[in-house]
């Protein structure tokens, strides 16, 4: 399950120039926190060690700002994820579970970060995190270090990447070598 939590939080990016002057994390920060929330198409590939080829799945995401992640997965099999505050609920084949996050805390500052980001709460991630921001306005790319030793034995990096006050890809580095990719669609309106 954490490692499924891993993959969905995932919301992250890749290298980019370095920032323009005048543009910044501050910035970065405030376009995202501008942002309500929405609906967007996903494709997220899994990379594991222990599998001779990639996992994909895809589906929805929906966000509500600020604290509600619905991750509503069609292929390979119909999944739902809803993170709400404290609560993560997982459904599937006729299944549910339902996880408060207080119980894991590892698992609970890498779903923060997301929410964080997605929130454009800088001194929430800065509480585990150390954040460096390459790019622009226009492309841009934001690694999450962990700084607390119980997240880095998990995740060694989370990288998010965007354009403008969109999150457009999540990177989850595991600390175990195994990664995941998800490439988010344009809002749907």
């Amino acid at each position: 399950m954490i490692r499924r939590l891993l993959a969905t939080l995932a919301l992250l990016l890749a290298a980019s120039p370095a920032p323009a002057a005048g543009w910044g994390l501050e910035q970065l920060m405030a376009t995202l926190a501008d942002n309500r929330g929405g609906r967007v198409s996903f494709v997220e590939t899994r990379y594991m060690a222990l599998l001779d080829a990639p996992i994909e799945s895809s589906g929805e995401l929906v966000y509500v700002a600020p604290a509600r992640l619905e991750r509503h997965t069609v292929k390979p099999r119909p999944e739902t994820m809803v993170l709400d505050g404290d609560t993560l609920k997982l459904s599937r084949e006729g299944q549910a579970h339902t996880v408060r996050l207080r119980d894991y805390p590892e698992a609970a500052a890498l779903i923060d970060s997301i929410r964080a980001t997605l929130a454009g709460d800088r001194a929430a991630l800065e509480k585990t995190y150390a954040l460096k921001l390459s790019g622009n306005a226009e492309r841009w790319a934001l690694d999450l270090l962990p700084a607390d030793p119980a997240v880095a034995r998990l995740v060694s990096r989370i990288r998010l990447a965007g354009n403008g006050g969109e999150v457009r890809e999540v990177e989850i580095f595991q600390a175990d070598g195994d990664r995941s990719v998800m490439r988010i669609g344009k809002p749907q309106r």
